[in-house]
């Protein structure tokens, strides 16, 4: 009787060890604030540029805005791009997430709970480059040449806009599917005959490697991407202070790099990410900081990312259609830039990105 009772004891506190552990598991997960950015970045530490968020990253201004909480800042890169930030957040491995507005509005047709809180880097350009020497010299030149996209990311609808505006489709060039690493490689090595991307590719020019025969000179929205702060749902609904937290911590580095007097200063700081200075200085040619930095989920983010939805259905690359309906949270916004009197520092723009609106919000 009595090894019947110490067994059945022994079988009780293993149980409620067992348990112990289990309820502890989501109080230890939530002391881990898991920040995932759709690029594979660059330097030591990782960081990224284009971005308010990389200097946040680079500063280290979030892990100084969770000291002394017990909540640990962590960070991810992602060489996948938009595609591998969904599939994290799919599988709750990240909690917020740098994501362009293709990958979020695939993520979002394949039930994936989001919320989207600011922006983080609108109106960037997408390039077409040709290996040193090439007889490509404009975008009708491309029919039948073997050309790098990044699938799935923000630039792939924009190579297709551009594509249509020259009276083409991705139908009339051999389409080689290559991350940004891969597509800089295949130019050099004469493996593409052109490719589409981004600031990273004025290294290799201003190398003497290659030509850049598309920049967006008109500076045509169409042809730009958009860049947003997404959080997960779950963590959104469990987590409210902590979002509010990142999301004033966000607007603090969007005000300072939107300053032109700090151009240099932003600059320094991008280019530990590895984009030389230089590459910075010919993408953001003409470019105000303070548009380009804007958080504000106003008209024409609202419309870009509809525009993404409704294109991304007809080019048959999401299956369900997407409303941006809700998706948009602009509260934490809202009051960060009323608490830190911003609430008129950056101008908030309608859909054709050029004509002022009265609302730093929308729908406010």
């Amino acid at each position: 009787m009595a090894t019947f009772k110490v067994n059945a004891l022994l079988r009780k506190t293993r149980i409620a060890a067992v348990l112990a552990a289990v309820m502890a598991v989501p109080l230890a997960e939530a002391d881990v604030l898991r920040v995932g950015v759709a690029s594979a970045g660059g330097g030591d530490p990782v960081t990224f540029s284009g971005s308010p968020l990389g200097i946040v990253r680079n500063q280290q201004l979030l892990e100084k805005a969770f000291a002394g909480t017990g909540t640990e800042v962590q960070w991810f890169f992602f060489k996948g791009a938009g595609p591998a930030v969904n599939e994290a957040l799919s599988n709750q491995q990240l909690d917020f997430a740098y994501q362009g507005d293709l990958p979020a509005v695939v993520g979002r047709s394949n039930g994936l709970d989001t919320r989207l809180l600011a922006a983080l880097g609108v109106r960037a350009n997408l390039y077409l480059a040709v290996p040193k020497g090439s007889d490509i010299k404009t975008i009708e030149d491309l029919k039948g040449k073997k050309v790098a996209v990044f699938r799935g990311t923000n630039g792939h609808l924009v190579s297709i806009n551009l594509l249509a505006a020259h009276g083409m489709s991705e139908r009339d060039i051999k389409v080689i599917n290559l991350d940004a690493g891969s597509t800089q490689a295949a130019l050099v090595s004469n493996g593409v005959d052109a490719a589409f991307g981004g600031r990273e590719l004025f290294k290799l020019r201003d190398k003497g490697l290659i030509d850049i025969v598309y920049d967006n000179p008109e500076q045509d929205v169409r042809y730009t991407r958009q860049t947003a702060l997404v959080v997960r749902g779950a963590y959104e609904k469990e987590h409210p202070g902590n979002v509010q937290k990142v999301v004033d911590t966000l607007v603090d580095a969007a005000k300072w790099t939107s300053e032109d007097s700090h151009r240099d200063e932003v600059f320094a700081e991008w280019a530990k990410s590895n984009d030389p200075v230089d590459s910075l200085r010919a993408d953001f040619t003409g470019v105000s900081l303070r548009d380009w930095n804007s958080p504000l989920i106003d008209t024409f983010l609202l419309s870009r990312y509809q525009a993404v939805a409704e294109q991304a259905k007809d080019e048959k690359l999401i299956r369900r259609p997407v409303s941006i309906e809700g998706w948009f949270e602009p509260g934490y916004l809202q009051t960060a830039l009323k608490a830190k009197g911003l609430e008129n520092f950056w101008t908030a723009y309608g859909a054709d990105g050029k004509q002022p609106t009265g609302n730093t919000v929308a729908g406010k």
